[in-house]
């Protein structure tokens, strides 16, 4: 069974609609850039409900709770396989506050050493056309979505 993923898309309109996408932390993604962002997300089980967790991740990866309602986007595949369900919310956020949660691995490989990275090494607002490139394939219909969701 594919894990399964929930995430909220932020979006705010200035002039053109822009929607925040963080980059991972953690030194695999330390120098890849197009195709590596996300919506803030974070996997959930079955037993879960997924604008709970969609909250959840993004308190985590951006030090912010959302209280306003969600909209539904629906769910897409990425290419490993892995569901990701998503929300959309009106919102402004200033991006050199966040407060993402952290992991630990093992760095530099078969090291014996263990340090750790942020779960999200830094956000920023992409207007819709920066934005499909930059966010990972498999996340892009969720754009298309939320275009359709905003009237543009």
């Amino acid at each position: 069974m594919p894990s399964k993923s929930a995430g909220i898309i932020a979006y705010r309109k200035r002039g053109n609609i822009e929607v925040l996408l963080v980059h991972p932390g953690g030194p695999f993604w330390r120098n890849k850039d197009l195709g590596a962002w996300s919506i803030p997300k974070g996997e959930y089980t079955d037993g879960d409900d997924a604008e709970i967790a969609a909250r959840r991740e993004f308190a985590e990866e951006l030090g912010q709770e959302l209280s306003m309602p969600l909209t539904p986007l629906g769910q897409v595949r990425q290419r490993g396989g892995k569901l990701v369900t998503a929300f959309a919310a009106e919102l402004d956020l200033d991006v050199r506050n966040i407060r993402s949660n952290t992991f630990e691995m093992e760095w530099p490989p078969r090291s014996g050493k263990r340090q750790a990275f942020p779960e999200v090494d830094r956000a920023e607002w992409f207007t819709l056309d920066a934005a499909q490139e930059k966010i990972n394939a498999g996340q892009r219909p969720l754009l298309d979505r939320l275009k359709l969701l905003i009237g543009r």
